[in-house]
């Protein structure tokens, strides 16, 4: 068991990739801190973590609130006194298709705030945690249009500014033994997004992606949550500062 005895908080656990990363980790032995603002989705990550045999907690927070992350960390320490991974997969687009001239700025201070702000206040509270103890694994959660996307600019902005984000932590904090890297997928199977699209639409979607992508396929959340168990486990003892590009070949 690559992660035996580590605690590890996932954000964004009432996801598909979330929900993906937390079972993953539960199964390869960490205490796994299950992290939403979706208390019923966060039961059902639990639920299903608990009846394959994994260990975990529910501790809501809505991440675009600092004080909640900090609450969340707070718990966290004085539930258990330190944490080993996390893992910061809370996000989503609230822009998804915009030309560049309609760019609404609440909706661009939404995917900063969701994506990119959240990541950092999780990541500081983190690194305060981390740095006494000596060790961490700290996994953020990218886009493979942090490359830039024609209508996505908010959202690209926001996970280009993640990856810049973990190389400045990479160099900032591996003096401490702590790792920091992201994750950068192509599109994903996630549940949520194919019903918010309809079947029809998503159908269509994932047949045209699948035929760009040299695998002939789009991914699963457990293919990202593969990607994420290496990266937060000793298999990647030394790699910091990268971003792993979770794409079947798109964009080669």
């Amino acid at each position: 068991m690559r992660l035996l005895e580590k605690i590890a908080l996932v954000t964004g656990a009432a996801g598909g990739i979330g929900r993906a990363v937390a079972l993953r980790f539960a199964g390869e032995g960490a205490f796994v801190i299950v992290s939403d603002i979706n208390a019923p989705g966060c039961a059902e990550t639990l639920d299903f973590l608990e009846r394959s045999g994994g260990c975990g907690v529910v501790v809501l927070a809505d991440v675009t609130e600092e004080k909640e992350i900090q609450a969340l960390y707070r718990q966290i320490e004085e539930d258990y006194g330190r944490l080993d991974i996390v893992v910061n997969i809370a996000g989503g687009d609230c822009e998804p298709v915009a030309d560049v001239e309609e760019i609404d700025y609440l909706k661009m201070s939404a995917n900063l705030d969701l994506n990119l702000k959240s990541c950092i206040i999780s990541c500081r509270e983190a690194a305060r945690l981390m740095k006494p103890q000596g060790f961490g694994k700290i996994v953020n959660m990218s886009s493979l249009v942090y490359r830039g996307s024609p209508n996505q600019f908010s959202y690209s902005a926001a996970k280009g500014g993640i990856y810049a984000f973990t190389r400045s932590l990479a160099l900032s904090l591996g003096r401490y033994g702590i790792t920091a890297n992201a994750l950068a997928p192509a599109l994903v199977e996630v549940p949520a997004f194919v019903a918010a699209l309809g079947s029809e639409r998503w159908e269509m979607l994932r047949k045209e992606c699948a035929q760009r992508y040299p695998l002939g396929r789009v991914a699963t959340p457990d293919d990202v949550a593969r990607c994420a168990l290496f990266l937060a486990s000793d298999d990647a003892a030394f790699i910091t500062g990268q971003i792993l590009e979770i794409s079947g070949g798109a964009r080669l």
